[in-house]
């Protein structure tokens, strides 16, 4: 399966190989950053919420 793919992303990529581990490594770095952000801002939202005040209102 791997091999299709990178088969399948050597048609997409331009000036980069196939089999680049720095890219694949680059992306998957912004990747968990991207996700850890999105996960983060919103909890950090939410830990400031008084629990009493929000179970009051529902």
């Amino acid at each position: 399966m791997p091999l299709a793919l990178t088969c399948s992303l050597r048609a997409l990529l331009f000036g980069i190989g196939a089999t680049d581990a720095a890219t694949y490594a680059g992306v998957a770095v912004v990747l968990a950053l991207v996700a850890l952000a999105a996960s983060y801002i919103p909890a950090r939202r939410a830990a400031r919420i008084d629990p009493m005040s929000c179970l009051r209102s529902a």
